[in-house]
C-alpha cells in the first residue's frame, strides 16, 4: 500500500465560499487555464466555458460561474477581493477583457459565455467526475486551445487522465512514518509512542524543505483564520443572500448562551454551535473561511475546537497535534472514499468533517490514538447514507444547520470513544469503505444536482 502523501496545506486551503468544489476547485482550474494560455504565447480570442454535471446543476448557488471569471482574470482563492468576485459578472459586462494589464494580449470573456449544463445536459456525455468544467479558446469559430478539469472536492482539481488514475497526486515520496489506512496509521504512532497528529507532522516535516517552517506557519494561518471567521459571523446580521430568506442566527444563539437561556449542559455545545453558525453563516456570504475539509461543512471543524480551547486553554502546539490529526482523518477519507458531496453525498463532506473534528476532540482531550480512530470511526458511521441536497443550490439550508448538528455528533463521539470499555465493532478503515460504496450506491438525485430530496420537496420556499 502507497504511503499518502497529502500536504496540510493542501487539505486546509484558505478561500472563499460558498464552496470548495463548486467554488475554489472552478477558480484554480480557471487560473490554470489562463496561465496555459499566456504560457503558450496565445495572445487574442475569446474564451467559453461548460460547467458540467453537478457544477451546472447547482453552479448558481455556488457561485461557480463568478469563481471560474475571477480565475481566469488571474486571482486565486486565498487573496482575492470576496466583494470583487461578487461584482465580476457586471465588472466584464462594462469591460469583458481579462488581460487588461497585459501588454499586446487581449483575451476576452463575455459573462453569458460562462454556460451551466445540467446534469441532464450531459447524460450522453461520460464524464470524468461529477464536478467537470471545459475551457476553450476561440478566435471567430475556431478553437485554439481547450482544456478540461476536475473539481473533485475540497478544492482539489484533476485533469480527467489523473482522476481515471486515481488521486493524480504524483509518485509517492518516503516519509519516517509510512501509512496508507487507519490500522497503519494507529500502529505508526504506537510505534513512535506519539500521537496521530505528530505521525502526521513527522512526516509533513520530510516532506518540506523547511523541517516544517512552513507547515507550522500555515496551522497558524488556520487557527487564525477559523478565529476570524467565527468573529466576523457572530458580528454579522440580517438575511443571507440567494433569495431563500435565511436569517443568520449565530449571534443570538451565542446571546443566548451569555443570558443563560440555555441548560447549563447544553451550554458548551450551545456555543461550539453558535460558531458553526458563524463559519457557514460566512461562507453562504461569499466571505473567507477554511476548508475542513470543504466549505460545505466547514464549521464543524474550527467550532468544536476554538470551543473546547477556550474552556480547556489548550496551547499552539497542542492546537498544531489537534488539527494534524483531523487532517490524518481526511487523509484517509479522500484516499479511500471522498470528501465531494457530488460524488458521495454529503456524508463525504459533513460526514468527514464530523469524524475529523471528533477524532481531535478526542486527542485533544487526553485520548490514546485507539480512542482518537474509535471517535473518528463513531463520527463517520452515524453519517453514512447523508444526501447532498441543497435548495436552491446554496449551501445554506439544509447545509447550514447540518454542520451544527455535526458539531453535537463529534462532541459525542469524542466522549464514547474516551468513556467506552468494550471493543469496538467496526473499523474506522471499514466504515471509510463503506461510505465509498454507500456512495456509489446512491442515486444520482441525492449527490449535489438539486434534483432530489429536499432541494425538489419544498414548496413553502
Amino acid at each position: 500500500m502507497s504511503p499518502i502523501n497529502i500536504r496540510l496545506a493542501n487539505l486546509f486551503r484558505v478561500g472563499i465560499g460558498p464552496s470548495s468544489s463548486h467554488t475554489v476547485g472552478p477558480m484554480r482550474a480557471a487560473a490554470a487555464f489562463r496561465q496555459g494560455l499566456l504560457d503558450a504565447g496565445h495572445t487574442r480570442g475569446h474564451i467559453t466555458v461548460d460547467l458540467k454535471g453537478s457544477l451546472g446543476s447547482t453552479g448558481r448557488g455556488h457561485h461557480s460561474d463568478l469563481a471560474t471569471m475571477a480565475g481566469l482574470m488571474g486571482w486565486a482563492p486565498d487573496s482575492c477581493d470576496p466583494a470583487a468576485v461578487l461584482a465580476l459578472r457586471e465588472t466584464l459586462a462594462a469591460d469583458p477583457c481579462l488581460t487588461a494589464m497585459l501588454d499586446g494580449i487581449d483575451i476576452r470573456l463575455e459573462p453569458d459565455d460562462v454556460n451551466f449544463l445540467r446534469a441532464r445536459d450531459t447524460r450522453d456525455e461520460q464524464l470524468p467526475h461529477p464536478n467537470t468544467v471545459t475551457f476553450h479558446l476561440r478566435r471567430g469559430d475556431e478553437v485554439v486551445a481547450a482544456e478540461t478539469w476536475c473539481s473533485i472536492g475540497g478544492g482539489f482539481i484533476r485533469r480527467p487522465e489523473e482522476v481515471a488514475d486515481g488521486d493524480g497526486a504524483g509518485k509517492p515520496r518516503p516519509v519516517p512514518h509510512p501509512f496508507g489506512d487507519a490500522a497503519s496509521l494507529l500502529e505508526r504512532a504506537q510505534e513512535m509512542g506519539g500521537t496521530v497528529g505528530q505521525v502526521v507532522l513527522a512526516n509533513e516535516r520530510a516532506l518540506s524543505h523547511d523541517d516544517g517552517a512552513a507547515a507550522t506557519t500555515h496551522l497558524d494561518l488556520v487557527w487564525d483564520t477559523f478565529n476570524e471567521c467565527i468573529d466576523t459571523g457572530l458580528a454579522g446580521r440580517g438575511v443571507l443572500p440567494g433569495g431563500l430568506g435565511v436569517q443568520r442566527r449565530a449571534p443570538e444563539l451565542l446571546a443566548q448562551v451569555h443570558r443563560g437561556d440555555v441548560d447549563l449542559g447544553y451550554a458548551p455545545i450551545a456555543r461550539a454551535q453558535a460558531y458553526a453558525f458563524a463559519v457557514q453563516e460566512q461562507n453562504a456570504a461569499g466571505g473567507r473561511v477554511v476548508t475542513a475539509p470543504t466549505n460545505g461543512a466547514a464549521g464543524i471543524v474550527p467550532a468544536v475546537l476554538v470551543q473546547s480551547a477556550q474552556q480547556h486553554g489548550f496551547s499552539r502546539v497542542e492546537i498544531h497535534d489537534a488539527l494534524a490529526t483531523a487532517a490524518a482523518i481526511a487523509m484517509l477519507v479522500k484516499t479511500h472514499a471522498s470528501i465531494s458531496g457530488a460524488e458521495v453525498g454529503c456524508q463525504g463532506e459533513v460526514g468527514t468533517a464530523t469524524s475529523m473534528a471528533a477524532a481531535a476532540l478526542c486527542q485533544l482531550l487526553g485520548g490514546t490514538p485507539g480512542q482518537v480512530t474509535t471517535a473518528a470511526e463513531i463520527g463517520m458511521e452515524h453519517n453514512l447514507g447523508l444526501t447532498c441536497d441543497p435548495i436552491k443550490g446554496l449551501v445554506q439550508a439544509p447545509c447550514i444547520e447540518r454542520n451544527a448538528m455535526g458539531v453535537a455528533k463529534a462532541v459525542s463521539a469524542a466522549q464514547l470513544a474516551l468513556h467506552s470499555v468494550v471493543q469496538e465493532v467496526v473499523s474506522l478503515d471499514r466504515v471509510i469503505r463503506v461510505m465509498k460504496r454507500t456512495g456509489e450506491d446512491m442515486r444520482e438525485e441525492y449527490k449535489e444536482t438539486s434534483e432530489g430530496g429536499l432541494a425538489v420537496n419544498h414548496p413553502e420556499c
